[in-house]
C-alpha cells in the first residue's frame, strides 16, 4: 500500500487551515515553547529565540547525513531554520541558531522548496529547529499539497517543546525527531538557561510516541512514520545518558530507534567552561551504549 502522509486527511476533511488559525494565534502572545515570551511576533516584537514573524531559512538540500531510515536512497529533504528557543553555549550551528544568519522566504516560498525537495527524489521533509516557526511552516502545507507534496515531515527540534504546540500538530507529523539533551536541571540551567529541560523532555516524549508510535519503516527501510530519537553524549556525564537512556526503555517504549550521538565538539562559547571544553572521549562513548543495552533498548545507535 502507497504510503499517505498524516496531514493529507486533514486537509480534505478542511481541518488543516483551523489547525493553521490556532497556531498562529499562539503568536500574538508568543508562547509556541515553554519561555512563553508573551510578545506579539505578529507586529514584528521579538522574544528569547530572536525570531520574527517571517520564516527565515538558512539553507534547503537532499542531506545524506541524517539517520539511514531518513536519508535512504535520495536524501533527506532537509531545510535548516534560522534561531532557536534553547540557544544551548554549545551549540555547532551557531552562526544558524544563534546569529540567525539566513533569508527571509514566504510560505509560497516554502511551499515550493517542498514541492521541489521532492521533486528531486527525497524521501521526506526535514524542518530543522522548526518550534519558533511551527505555525510558518503549518501555513505553508496546504500550497505545498496542491503542488503535490506527498511526502512525510520530520520534526527534528530539541525537544524544548510547548505541550500546546505539539497536540496541535497531531496528525500533521508524521515523524518526530527530538534530540534529548538532559535530565539534570544543573546542566539544562547552565547551558541552555532551560532549568525546566528535564520535565519537558518527559512530558513531550510521551506526547510524540502517543501520536506516531515506534518509527516504522517501509520494505525499503526508510522511515514512514514514528519517534526517532537523538542523543548526544557529552563530557563528564553533562548529558545524563543513563537516566536518558532509562527513561526512554522505561517510559516510553524499548523499541525506540535512538541514534547515541559522538560528535560533540566544544563550539560558540563552550570554551568557557571546564565541563564542556573537550570532546567526549571513546569510553564515555561506549558506556552510553552499554546502557542503552542494559535497558534492552537495541535500536540505531
Amino acid at each position: 500500500m502507497a504510503f499517505i502522509p498524516s496531514y493529507i486527511n486533514l486537509f480534505e476533511r478542511g481541518d488543516l487551515s483551523k489547525r493553521v488559525q490556532l497556531l498562529k494565534e499562539l503568536l500574538r502572545e508568543c508562547r509556541l515553547c515553554p519561555r512563553e515570551c508573551g510578545i506579539n511576533r505578529l507586529e514584528g516584537e521579538i522574544g528569547f529565540c530572536q525570531a520574527g514573524s517571517e520564516l527565515t531559512i538558512s539553507s534547503a538540500f537532499p542531506h545524506f547525513g541524517e539517520e539511514a531510515p531518513l536519508v535512504g536512497y535520495h536524501g533527506s529533504g532537509t531545510i535548516f531554520l534560522t534561531h532557536c528557543n534553547l540557544r544551548c553555549i554549545f551549540c555547532q550551528n551557531y552562526d544558524i541558531s544563534h546569529l540567525g544568519n539566513g533569508e527571509r522566504i514566504t510560505s509560497s516560498d516554502m511551499a515550493r522548496i517542498m514541492a521541489r525537495l521532492q521533486e528531486i527524489g527525497c524521501h521526506n521533509i526535514n524542518f530543522v529547529t522548526p518550534t519558533h516557526y511551527a505555525p510558518q511552516i503549518i501555513s505553508s502545507l496546504p500550497e505545498a499539497i496542491e503542488r503535490g507534496l506527498r511526502l512525510p515531515i520530520v520534526y527534528n527540534c530539541s525537544g524544548y517543546e510547548s505541550i500546546e504546540v505539539i497536540r496541535l500538530l497531531e496528525g500533521i507529523v508524521d515523524i518526530y525527531m527530538p534530540d534529548v539533551k538532559y535530565m539534570d536541571e544543573q546542566y539544562s540551567r547552565r547551558f541552555s538557561n532551560a532549568p525546566d529541560y528535564p520535565e519537558v523532555i518527559k512530558e513531550i516524549l510521551k506526547e510524540m510516541h502517543r501520536q506516531v508510535g515506534d518509527l516504522v519503516t517501509n520494505s525499503k527501510g526508510i522511515a514512514e512514520r514514528g519517534l526517532l530519537i537523538r542523543h548526544l553524549v557529552m563530557p563528564n556525564g553533562v548529558a545524563s545518558s543513563e537516566a536518558v537512556l532509562k527513561f526512554i526503555a522505561e517510559e516510553i517504549s524499548v523499541h525506540s530507534y535512538i541514534n547515541i550521538m559522538d560528535q560533540y565538539r566544544p563550539e560558540y562559547q563552550a570554551h568557557e567552561y571546564l565541563e564542556i571544553n573537550r570532546r567526549i572521549t571513546h569510553q564515555e562513548y561506549l558506556e552510553a551504549i552499554q546502557w542503552a543495552k542494559h535497558y534492552r533498548l537495541y535500536r540505531g545507535f
